[in-house]
């Protein structure tokens, strides 16, 4: 790899308007001291490839050693230098007339520190920019905006917080309740206290690892994979009558069935079926 490579983007009024647009990317083998007294005028990332340094926000310093990153809010005042003379970093700095909203739906922290597995893509980044940077790929526009966007969800996907695990650790140790929801959807008998002696934890654990890695309770996954299933069905073969779907999915009663589809896909099954089997 190359010592050092930067590319910076001059960013058209259109660029602007876009939800996401690529400002500017980067990487520097021996970094060097930093201090910006009013901060980035846009987002700012930075993270440790190898070695190890030292960033101050807010009058606390942490270290950031490889594999470990910050996404700093625009004008917050930092510094940052290393503390070993072999520190080399990545950054990317972008911004966008959604760029607030879009981390704070992803829910990725700033001004703390993130970090990941070694094995994972964010691990190679810098490299993967150093060849689009040597081949002049384009960054403006659309493209950049996908860029940042890609990056954006994988610091979402692997990133940990306070020894907390990433998101894609959290779907692989659920991946077992996965396979039994696939297997046994169509079991009117299979609830929270099933799901969960298949990991040999508790109901409540269960519903913490679920909440956190999608937002909903292991019953209302459930009941989303059901009503999925269901929408196959009802399009597959038209004579199957609804009612027979209803069982054939799981739930026990035909009248809860049907509350439950309408709430999840704004209409009922017949009319689903009638709208998107033509």
């Amino acid at each position: 790899m190359d010592q050092y490579y930067s590319r910076h983007l001059v960013t058209t009024e259109r660029d602007r308007r876009l939800p996401l647009h690529l400002t500017s990317v980067g990487y520097t083998e021996h970094q060097s001291p930093i201090s910006r007294d009013n901060g980035f005028p846009c987002f700012h990332w930075l993270h440790t490839v190898d070695g190890c340094g030292e960033f101050t926000m807010n009058g606390s310093t942490v270290k950031l050693p490889a594999n470990h990153g910050l996404l700093i809010k625009p004008h917050v005042p930092h510094s940052y230098s290393a503390e070993n003379r072999n520190w080399s970093t990545w950054y990317l700095t972008f911004d966008g007339a959604l760029a607030h909203a879009i981390i704070a739906a992803l829910d990725i922290q700033h001004m703390l520190p993130i970090r990941w597995e070694t094995d994972c893509p964010l691990s190679a980044l810098h490299k993967q920019f150093e060849e689009k940077c040597r081949y002049s790929f384009d960054f403006a526009g659309i493209n950049g905006s996908h860029e940042v966007y890609a990056f954006l969800s994988q610091i979402k996907q692997y990133g940990q917080v306070s020894g907390q695990p990433s998101l894609s650790k959290g779907h692989e140790r659920l991946t077992p309740v996965y396979l039994l929801i696939e297997e046994e959807y169509d079991d009117p008998n299979l609830g929270l206290t099933r799901l969960a002696d298949e990991l040999a934890i508790s109901s409540q654990h269960l519903n913490t690892l679920f909440r956190k890695s999608w937002g909903v309770s292991p019953y209302q996954y459930l009941l989303q994979f059901r009503i999925q299933k269901s929408k196959e069905l009802l399009l597959s073969d038209r004579a199957w009558a609804v009612k027979k779907i209803s069982a054939a999915v799981g739930f026990q009663d035909y009248s809860h069935f049907v509350s439950t589809f309408r709430r999840v896909a704004g209409m009922t099954p017949v009319q689903f079926r009638r709208q998107y089997s033509e």
